[in-house]
């Protein structure tokens, strides 16, 4: 069989029931041409044209090297260079370019002429003339294909281009040897280090975009009155004094790359902390990103960490950075780094030391520009006494620490931190920002918040989704919160001490209170008779309560 004899009614087959469609012998899907130039914007508009280029070429790549993977394994052609025109061929007859008559393949002298380009076509549509070629996933797909034909790397540049306003577009295909300097400016296109940096940018950008979004929807917060006294200019609610020693210090250690180790108890807002040291930090214009130590398999986290070589281990089909290359420049947070497997805490150690990692699989090292911010929230002084946690990398990374007092130790926090709460839940749901009742106040104070600021923000988003006016009443609180009692507190040292009947009488009208005023439960919570009770009431000055 010869290149010009390959018919689409023969390589396609159709099962009209099951709707499976086959092109020569390989699975294969229709796709609307307009759906994928709509899917090229998006990419554009999203990580830039930079980023986009490199991931369709790398997208065509894989296809036209499967595509001829498939095609060896269910055709015979009479020779090498009928399966060099096959390729073609089967680009036209899936419908993705029109070849000029007579036109000669990618690796002619001449190069390919096309007369028609579904990608430049799009490219048109969607986004108008380009100053560059722009079919990227065409010249992939050639690339892929051609380099599995004939067995070593083949690199096909568009020189033509229909999108940028030419007669045709026209493919070249050499190797890297063949192309010599004039491939520099294409290759990285080809790379996945290109399309990693590519990415880091856009994320970078991202994460510009997103701090200015932030600034503003606080801005918008404390203009509705909604944020409460004691919210800083990063948004972080710190009226107790506890607090505000710890953002002051985290503030002061920001100005300096000194590696950071933020504890306290779950919930009580370690990430954000870890957050305000980036954005206080000179890296603040670079990403911030976060691996939790704890969500990732243990075969799995020193790739994730450090990155890994193409074939050190199953299904490592191709070159990675770890999170530690990916946030170079920036700031990378490390939670719950109590977790971490003790192999891996010897690699952690050589980074933090050495500033610099090596790829699983890989005998170099490369130098990373990054400044790290672990926490957990687990006692690292008691783990190394147990031998579970490195002495010497529990002191690498407390050069500074910063403790995160619990909720239930900072109850000056509570009442600002939920109406900041409240306002940013009713915004997600699109409802006006509601006012807490006296009453809803009075539980939240009272409660001892175990889970911290996370329990609180749960509570209150529990509270906007059930509240049916514009305030929040205790009936809204969770159960467990609306039950709290209050707790009694030792009297200061110059203050009178309370005495026993004191504390029993603010314990009965808190027991009366929580059940509405109605004696007889109240009286059977406190296993004391309902007459001892209106006793007990009348000596208080409540003798008529019910």
């Amino acid at each position: 069989m010869r290149a010009a004899d390959l018919d689409l009614s023969e390589l396609l087959t159709v099962d009209p029931q099951g709707g499976e469609l086959r092109f020569s012998g390989a699975r294969a899907i229709l796709l609307d041409t307009v759906a994928m130039g709509l899917l090229r914007k998006q990419l554009i508009d999203s990580v830039g044209a930079a980023a986009a280029r490199a991931i369709l070429t790398r997208f065509g790549f894989a296809h036209g090297y499967r595509t001829a993977e498939a095609a060896r394994a269910e055709l015979s052609l009479e020779s090498d260079e009928e399966w060099r025109e096959a390729g073609g061929r089967i680009h036209a007859l899936q419908g993705m370019l029109r070849l000029a008559p007579g036109a000669d393949g990618p690796l002619s002298p001449g190069g390919a002429t096309v007369e028609a380009s579904y990608e430049a076509e799009q490219h048109l549509l969607h986004l108008g003339r380009a100053d560059a070629p722009v079919c990227w996933t065409l010249a992939g797909f050639a690339s892929g294909y051609l380099s599995c034909v004939e067995g070593r790397d083949i690199y096909v540049i568009e020189r033509r281009c229909l999108g940028r306003g030419d007669a045709s577009c026209l493919f070249a295909g050499r190797t890297a040897e063949a192309w010599g300097a004039d491939l520099e400016p294409h290759l990285p296109f080809f790379e996945d280090h290109r399309l990693d940096a590519s990415l880091r940018r856009a994320a970078e950008a991202l994460g510009r975009a997103e701090r200015r979004l932030r600034t503003r929807a606080e801005a918008l917060l404390r203009t509705a009155g909604a944020r409460g006294a004691g919210a800083g200019p990063d948004g972080i609610v710190a009226s107790s004094p506890a607090m505000q020693r710890v953002l002051e210090l985290a503030r002061r250690v920001a100005q300096v790359d000194a590696t950071v180790l933020v504890t306290g108890e779950s919930g009580t807002g370690k990430e954000r902390v870890a957050r305000l040291v980036h954005d206080a930090s000179p890296r603040a214009a670079a990403p911030l990103l976060a691996i939790n130590c704890a969500a990732i398999p243990e075969p799995l986290l020193e790739s994730e960490l450090f990155g890994h070589a193409r074939g050190a281990f199953t299904g490592a089909t191709r070159d990675r950075a770890g999170i530690f290359e990916a946030a170079g420049g920036g700031t990378l947070f490390l939670d719950e780094v109590g977790e971490l497997p003790a192999g891996v805490q010897v690699k952690l150690l050589r980074a933090l030391q050495a500033r610099e990692v090596r790829r699983v699989g890989e005998n170099r090292s490369r130098p990373v520009d990054v400044r790290v911010v672990a926490a957990t929230n687990r006692e690292l002084d008691a783990e190394v006494s147990a031998g579970r946690f490195r002495k010497d990398l529990y002191y690498r990374l407390k050069v500074v620490e910063l403790r995160l007092p619990p909720l239930r130790e900072r109850r000056e926090d509570v009442l600002p931190l939920a109406r900041a709460l409240l306002a940013q839940a009713a915004a997600r749901m699109r409802r006006p920002a509601p006012r807490l009742s006296p009453g809803a106040a009075d539980h939240l104070v009272r409660y001892p918040w175990p889970g911290n600021v996370r329990e609180l923000e749960n509570a209150m988003e529990r509270a906007v989704a059930l509240a049916e006016g514009r305030r929040i009443e205790a009936e809204d609180l969770p159960e467990e919160v609306r039950s709290a009692l209050p707790v009694p507190s030792a009297p200061a040292a110059e203050a009178r001490a309370r005495t026993l009947g004191d504390v029993e009488q603010e314990y009965i009208l808190a027991v009366l209170a929580r059940h509405g005023g109605n004696q007889t439960r109240a009286a059977a919570e406190l296993g004391i008779g309902v007459s001892t009770l209106y006793r007990k009431l009348k000596e208080y000055g409540r003798g008529q309560a019910r």
